[in-house]
């Protein structure tokens, strides 16, 4: 690099000197800007409800459907009549909490994401595990945790 010295000594820097210098300068910009992820840290599921603690009736889990319980992190489904089903409802894909029942599948809002009422597989990603199986059980009239 050639240095050209003007008035008073103080050498001046050359164009290249400065294109090179200022590159390096918004490289390191966009690195310590850039990250992955949305910035935010990802979403706990709640606590999960304590072990024989009541979920829902019998009567309101429809046969071929179930229901989001969302403040207990439970999706209860009945695949067939009398047949019960425990289900985390937080998805595998990326923590969101799973919407709502139809059609045979537990659906998730967030990316489309869709599991099977009968054992939580993952009948349409993104998701690519199924989602965590809880324990349930009739007593009663109610369905709760086992």
């Amino acid at each position: 690099m050639t240095t050209e010295t003007s008035a008073g000594d103080v050498p001046a820097l050359s164009r290249r000197a400065v294109l090179v210098g200022g590159c390096a300068a918004c490289a390191a910009a966009l690195t310590a800007c850039s990250g992955y992820g949305s910035g935010r840290p990802a979403a706990q599921p709640p606590p999960p409800a304590a072990t024989g603690a009541a979920l829902v009736a019998k009567a309101d889990v429809p046969v071929g459907g179930g229901v989001v319980l969302a403040d207990k992190d439970v999706v209860v489904t009945q695949p067939a009549a009398g047949e019960f089903k425990g289900f985390s409802a937080t998805c595998t894909h990326q923590g969101c909490k799973v919407g709502d029942v139809s059609n045979g599948t537990i659906n998730c809002p967030c990316h489309g994401s869709k599991f099977a009422i009968a054992d939580g597989a993952v009948a349409n990603g993104p998701a690519q595990k199924p989602l965590p199986e809880r324990a349930v059980a009739v007593s009663g009239n109610e369905i709760t945790l086992a």
